[in-house]
C-alpha cells in the first residue's frame, strides 16, 4: 500500500509537532540559551587535558599563562593587556566550538525528553497488556499502539495499519500508512499512531534505537576527527612549531641589535602568526557541518562520511522518485485505424474510474481536461474489474459493454477471444510509444481496439538544471533504472543526465560502482531495499531510505529520514560547503599572517634599524601598540568569523578552478588587506585613548 494523501489534515488549532528538524530551524544561530551554556563551556574547556587536542590553541593556553606569570612579576598595563587578550583568544575559540556544540545538545535534550516520557503498552503471552517504560523494553517485545499513542522504540509492525505521523523525526506533517508484512512494516521509536490499532515487535537493543543514534550524532558525543580534519590539524601543527624557533631566535637577534624584546612580546608574536585563527574555528566547522546535514534530515554514521559527499565525483541515482516523480503519468490519447482520440479517451476513463493508482487518476483528469469528459453515474448494474498480474488488465463492465485497458498484447489476446480483430497500424502505434521512452496501454470496447493511452515518466521540474550544475562541478551522473535501453535512453536524454545503466541488477549495480572507484573516483548512490544494500555498503557515500529495509539501512552510511532519493544532490552540496567553507578559512588564517609580520616587526626593529621604517607601511604609533593591536585583531577575527564557520561559505555550483579563484580573491587576498585596516583602526582607538 502507498502512502495516502487523503488522510484528513490536522486541525489548524494543534500544536506543532516537535521535530529535531524543527528544533534545529526555529533556533536562531545566536539562541539565547545556547549562548549562555556556551559561555559557561568555553571556561570548563580551558582544561588541558581538552585544549591538547587542539595543538594550535594549546600552545595559546601555555602561552597565556607564561605571559601571566611575567605579568604577576613585571606588572604593566602593557603585559597585562597583552595577557587578558591571549585569555580571550582561547575562550573565544572554545566559544565558538560551544556554540557549534550547542546547537546538538539542545536537539539531543528535545529527543532525549521525547524517549524517557514514552511509556509502552507491553503485550504478554496471555494477551494482557503491562505498562512498562520505553527504555525497559527488549528486542522482541510486542508492545500495542493505538490512535494518539507513541510508538516507544523501533520496531516492525506486525499484526494491523495504521496512519503515523513521523515529524517527531522526519519534520514531514504528512502522515504514512504503515502495515504489517511487505515494505511499510518499520515504524520508528518516537513516531505517533494517528489512527486504528497495531501490534508493534521490537527490533532495536536497548540503547541503540533511532533515537539513541540521532541524539550521539546531534550530541556530538561520538564525533571524531575525519581524515582531512587530521590532515589539517598535523599541517597546523606543523607550522606552529616552524613558527617556534623562528620566534625564539628573535631574542638572541634583538639583543646583539641593541633592541629589547620580551617575553610577553615574543609570546604576542607566535600567537599572532601561528594559524590561530583557521585552529580556533576547525572543530566548530566540522560540528557545524553535521548540524547542517541533520537540519536536511540526513542521518549520517560519521564525519568521513560528510567529507567523501563532498569530494564524490560520480552520481548514480535511481530513475523513479529521483529524476521521475515516481508514477507514470497519462499524456495523450492515440486513436486506431476508423477512432477518434475522443473515443480513445471516453472508454479509457471509464475503465479507470475505480482505479487508484496515480496513473488511473491521471487517466480521468487527462480525459477531463482534453475533452470536458466528466465521471458519470453508471447505475446498479456495473462491475469493475480489477488489475491482475496474470491479465495485466483493468476495466469496466455495464449496459452490455465490456470496455478493458492494459498492457498490449493482454488486450488484444482479449479482443481476439471476444470475435475482434487487430487493427492496422497498432503494432507500429505501441512501438512509437515505446522508442520514446513512454508505457502505451491499449484501450478496447468488447472486440474493437480503440487505440492507445501513452504513459508518460514525468520528469521532475528543475532536475536537469541541477545536473548541469553538477556537471559544472566535475559531478558525473548516471540514471539507474530497470527500463529496456530504448527507455531509458528516452529519460536520460530528457533529463540530461551524463550516463544511464539500463535493465539494472544488483550485480550490475556493483560493477558499475566498482568500476568508477578503479578510475580513483568517489561514488555516492541512494537505495532501499535489500537488494541494494551490497552497492550502498561498496559505495563511499551510501544513503539509505527511511522507509527502506533494515539491511539497507545498515549497508549506507547515512539515511535519509525523508526517504527522498533527491536529498543525495542536497548531501553532495553540503558536503562540498563544509569542504570549501574549511578551505577559505584556512586561506584567510594563514594570509592574515603576512599582515601581522608587517605590523609587528618593523615596529620592533625600527629603532634600531630605520631601514625598516620602510616597511611599517601601516605607520603604527609605537612598538607596545604595534603588538597590542596585532593581538587584539587575532583574538576579535575568531568572533567575527563564528557566524561563517556555523553557517558555511555560500556555496555555488562551479569547477574547482573557478572555486579555488574565488577562494583566494576573496579569502586570500581579502585575509591580507582586511588585517592592515583593522590593526591600524585598533593602533588608532588605542592612540586616542591615550593607552599607549
Amino acid at each position: 500500500m502507498t502512502d495516502s494523501s487523503t488522510l484528513e489534515a490536522q486541525g489548524p488549532d494543534a500544536p506543532a509537532p516537535t521535530t529535531a528538524r524543527g528544533v534545529a530551524q526555529s533556533r536562531s544561530l545566536f539562541d539565547r540559551a545556547i549562548l549562555r551554556q556556551a559561555l559557561v563551556d568555553s571556561f570548563k574547556k580551558l582544561d588541558p587535558r581538552v585544549q591538547v587536542r587542539n595543538p594550535v590553541m594549546f600552545v595559546v593556553l601555555v602561552g597565556t599563562v607564561i605571559v601571566l606569570i611575567e605579568a604577576i612579576n613585571h606588572s604593566s598595563v602593557f603585559t597585562w593587556s597583552i595577557t587578558i587578550w591571549l585569555f580571550l583568544t582561547v575562550i573565544f575559540a572554545n566559544f565558538a566550538e560551544a556554540m557549534a556544540e550547542g546547537r546538538g545538545k539542545a536537539q539531543a535534550d528535545t529527543l532525549r525528553r521525547m524517549r524517557s516520557e514514552t511509556e509502552a503498552r507491553k503485550l504478554l503471552p496471555d494477551d494482557t497488556e503491562q505498562r512498562v517504560a520505553a527504555a525497559e523494553l527488549a528486542k522482541g517485545d510486542l508492545v500495542v499502539c493505538e490512535a494518539g499513542d507513541l510508538i516507544p522504540s523501533d520496531g516492525e509492525i506486525v499484526e494491523g495499519i495504521a496512519s503515523v505521523d513521523e515529524s517527531a523525526i522526519t519534520g514531514e506533517s504528512a502522515p504514512v500508512i504503515r502495515e504489517s508484512g511487505g515494505d511499510r512494516s518499520a515504524v520508528t521509536g518516537g513516531t505517533k499512531v494517528l489512527s486504528d490499532r497495531i501490534v508493534v515487535r521490537i527490533t532495536a537493543e536497548r540503547g541503540h534505537t533511532f533515537l539513541d543514534r540521532m541524539i550521539s550524532l546531534v550530541e556530538g558525543a561520538n564525533r571524531q576527527k575525519t581524515p582531512n580534519e587530521i590532515a589539517l590539524t598535523i599541517l597546523l601543527a606543523a607550522l606552529t612549531i616552524v613558527f617556534l624557533p623562528v620566534v625564539v631566535v628573535l631574542q638572541p637577534f634583538g639583543h646583539y641589535a641593541g633592541a629589547t624584546v620580551s617575553v610577553v612580546i615574543l609570546v604576542a608574536l607566535l600567537v599572532c602568526l601561528i594559524p590561530t585563527t583557521i585552529g580556533a574555528l576547525l572543530s566548530a566547522i566540522g560540528i557545524a557541518g553535521m548540524d547542517r546535514l541533520v537540519q536536511r534530515n540526513v542521518l549520517a554514521m560519521s564525519g568521513r562520511a560528510v567529507e567523501a559527499a563532498g569530494d564524490v565525483q560520480t552520481l548514480l541515482l535511481d530513475k523513479t522518485g529521483t529524476i521521475t516523480l515516481g508514477n507514470r503519468m497519462a499524456s495523450g490519447f492515440f486513436p486506431a485505424a476508423g477512432h477518434t482520440e475522443e473515443e480513445v479517451a471516453d472508454a479509457a476513463q471509464l475503465a479507470s474510474l475505480a482505479d487508484e493508482t496515480p496513473e488511473g487518476r491521471s487517466i480521468v483528469v487527462l480525459a477531463k481536461e482534453r475533452f470536458q469528459i466528466r465521471e458519470r453515474t453508471l447505475g446498479a448494474a456495473h462491475e469493475f474489474v480489477p488489475f491482475s498480474a496474470n491479465t495485466r488488465m483493468s476495466g469496466l463492465d455495464f449496459d452490455g459493454r465490456s470496455i478493458r485497458k492494459g498492457a498490449a498484447d493482454s488486450v488484444r489476446r482479449w479482443a481476439v477471444e471476444q470475435g475482434g480483430s487487430i487493427p492496422d497500424g497498432l503494432d507500429q502505434l505501441v512501438t512509437q510509444i515505446a522508442r520514446v521512452g513512454s508505457t502505451p496501454l491499449v484501450v478496447a470496447d468488447g472486440p474493437i481496439i480503440l487505440g492507445v493511452i501513452e504513459l508518460k515518466d514525468v520528469v521532475k521540474q528543475g532536475i536537469k538544471e541541477k545536473f548541469a550544475e553538477m556537471r559544472q562541478m566535475g559531478i558525473r551522473t548516471v540514471m539507474i533504472t530497470g527500463d529496456n535501453p530504448l527507455t531509458a535512453a528516452a529519460i536520460a536524454e530528457e533529463a540530461g543526465v551524463d550516463d544511464y545503466l539500463a535493465e539494472a541488477t544488483p550485480e550490475t549495480k556493483m560493477e558499475l560502482i566498482k568500476s568508477e572507484q578503479e578510475g580513483g573516483k568517489l561514488v555516492a548512490m541512494t537505495g532501499d531495499g535489500t537488494n541494494d544494500a551490497p552497492a550502498l555498503a561498496q559505495a563511499d557515500v551510501g544513503v539509505a531510505m527511511n522507509t527502506g529495509t533494515t539491511a539497507a539501512k545498515e549497508a549506507g552510511n547515512m539515511v535519509d529520514l525523508d526517504s527522498n532519493p533527491t536529498k543525495l544532490i542536497d548531501v553532495v552540496e553540503i558536503g562540498k560547503q563544509l569542504l570549501i567553507t574549511r578551505g577559505s578559512l584556512t586561506t584567510f588564517s594563514i594570509a592574515n599572517d603576512v599582515a601581522k609580520y608587517f605590523a609587528i616587526i618593523p615596529a620592533l626593529f625600527v629603532a634600531t634599524y630605520p631601514q625598516l621604517n620602510t616597511l611599517n607601511i601601516m605607520k603604527l604609533h609605537s612598538p607596545q601598540s604595534a603588538v597590542l593591536s596585532a593581538v587584539i585583531f587575532n583574538a576579535l577575527v575568531i568572533v567575527a568569523l563564528i557566524p561563517l564557520a556555523l553557517r558555511g561559505v555560500k556555496f555555488r555550483a562551479s569547477g574547482s578552478a573557478a572555486i579555488l579563484r574565488r577562494n583566494v580573491f576573496i579569502y586570500g587576498v581579502g585575509g591580507i588587506i582586511a588585517p592592515f585596516a583593522f590593526i591600524k583602526l585598533i593602533d588608532l582607538i588605542l592612540t586616542a585613548l591615550h593607552a599607549y
